[in-house]
């Protein structure tokens, strides 16, 4: 519960308050100190003592018209008979009282945070397999793909980072559990929309950055994306940072919080041992993910861990047990033939996952993705060019939550910038099925980029089912 004098008071210390007001008419609250007992940003989800946020540039005026509530937190006096508290910024609001409303729960948790262009996901399941090795199976974890409030039961968040009244209360819940530790992904779009406003991590990492997430819904300019995602480390009482990342010098030059670098420029570089084990911190680490972007993003989660309290043993058996669903997941045909299963889903990350397999698979590889429709724009023509530049490939351009969009028309934007032949088929289930009657031996490979498990396709704001890549590659491997 909260009062409405904290509320004030919230927004006052952050300079954040204007007035309350009815209709026009400032409000009297001297003899009033009503009790709210939830918030909401839903207008399906009020009560009688809830306190509601219309927040939003698609919010309406007649969304709040026939709302039962008592007071709502505004940018605008909508005049619909409710008091307004009226503020500069609601969603630095919302975060605020959220917080305060599910009692400060990042108190009672060890945070840990990551940021990058890819990898975020990877890198948190690593940590969250060494901190449960460090304490017992009590880490929540907040991830694109897994969400996790107890350390056991685990469910898909609709965002990368929840929004903020969701977040606190999934963070409180995470504490009644009796989980110790919080690993979670923080988008460049917590940033932008305030969802991690005045929320300062224990750990912050900055994996990588690369153009991505920039069209007319997100980032207008890579500038603002870069930015957003630099705000995690300055929301961090600790940075981790990969020194092989672009735009490092700058980075490094804006922390004023202690850090660690890790890469081949720094104090711990990663040596390669075998495919399935390297060298960094001074030890050998077995690995189950190949790659040297996997290596990197367990060298980040290792130093986080190891600023959280874990002991090098609890980190190599971390490492060593780590798998991550959909992430570069290895089926083999009957023929031999390898299905690589991966969300690898713009050019960078496209571009290390084919490199990754390139040099084991010398037949005809088939590379099978599409890109997301009304957001990533820029993503068409960062895929369309690698390909391009990578003639021995065989390409299969299909549907990946097309979204609002025709998935042929954004197949065919793509395939603009590729000066070869080239299929399309957006039945995404019929270009798996096509790629694996393609192959004739173990040479050949098959990679299947974007959706990995995920067990649906956006259609037109739908969640749409769909089994997803690994199940139907499984499906037909004979």
């Amino acid at each position: 519960m909260i009062t409405l004098k904290t509320v004030v008071t919230i927004l006052k210390n952050d300079h954040n308050f204007r007035d309350i007001l009815i209709d026009g008419t400032y409000f009297n609250t001297e003899q009033t100190d009503f009790i709210f007992d939830s918030l909401s940003y839903d207008s399906r989800e009020v009560a009688s003592k809830t306190l509601f946020f219309a927040k939003g540039s698609q919010f309406k005026r007649a969304f709040l018209a026939d709302l039962a509530i008592p007071f709502y937190i505004s940018e605008t006096d909508y005049e619909v008979g409710i008091p307004a508290i009226i503020v500069n910024d609601v969603k630095h609001a919302m975060s605020l009282i959220a917080m305060a409303f599910y009692g400060n729960p990042q108190d009672d948790l060890k945070t840990l945070a990551f940021t990058g262009t890819k990898g975020k996901t990877t890198a948190a399941y690593f940590a969250k397999n060494i901190l449960d090795v460090h304490n017992n199976h009590k880490t929540a974890m907040f991830s694109t793909m897994d969400t996790t409030l107890d350390g056991k039961t685990f469910f898909k968040s609709q965002l990368t980072t929840p929004e903020s009244i969701d977040l606190f209360r999934m963070m409180r819940e995470a504490v009644r559990n009796g989980m110790t530790h919080l690993v979670m992904e923080v988008s460049s779009q917590a940033y932008k929309t305030a969802r991690v406003y005045g929320l300062t991590f224990d750990v912050g990492v900055f994996l990588n950055i690369s153009p991505d997430h920039i069209g007319p819904i997100e980032h207008p300019t890579f500038e603002d994306y870069f930015y957003c995602k630099r705000q995690l480390l300055a929301n961090s009482r600790f940075a981790v940072v990969n020194a092989e990342m672009d735009h490092f010098d700058f980075i490094k030059s804006e922390l004023t919080c202690d850090h660690a670098f890790y890469g081949d420029n720094s104090t711990h570089p990663i040596t390669q041992s075998k495919a399935f084990s390297f060298q960094a911190l001074d030890q050998i680490f077995d690995i189950q993910l190949i790659g040297h972007f996997n290596q990197e993003n367990a060298v980040a989660a290792a130093l986080s861990a190891l600023q959280l309290g874990a002991e090098m043993s609890d980190i190599k058996k971390g490492i060593a047990k780590t798998t991550v669903p959909g992430r570069m997941e290895v089926i083999k045909q009957a023929n031999g033939a390898k299905v690589f299963v991966d969300y690898a889903h713009n050019a960078d990350s496209l571009d290390k996952l084919i490199n990754v397999v390139l040099p084991h698979q010398t037949g005809q590889v088939t590379v099978i993705i599409g890109t997301t429709g009304n957001k990533g724009e820029s993503r068409r023509q960062g895929i369309g060019e690698l390909l391009n530049g990578l003639p021995n490939l065989n390409v299969i351009l299909t549907a990946d939550d097309p979204n609002f969009e025709d998935p042929a028309a954004i197949a065919k934007e793509i395939a603009s910038f590729i000066d070869r032949d080239i299929s399309i088929i957006i039945d995404r289930e019929v270009a798996i099925q096509t790629a694996l009657q393609q192959t004739s031996g173990p040479n050949d490979a098959v990679i299947i980029a974007g959706k990995g498990v995920d067990a649906y396709q956006i259609v037109n704001g739908v969640h749409t089912p769909y089994a997803g890549d690994k199940k139907i590659a499984e499906k037909y491997l004979s």
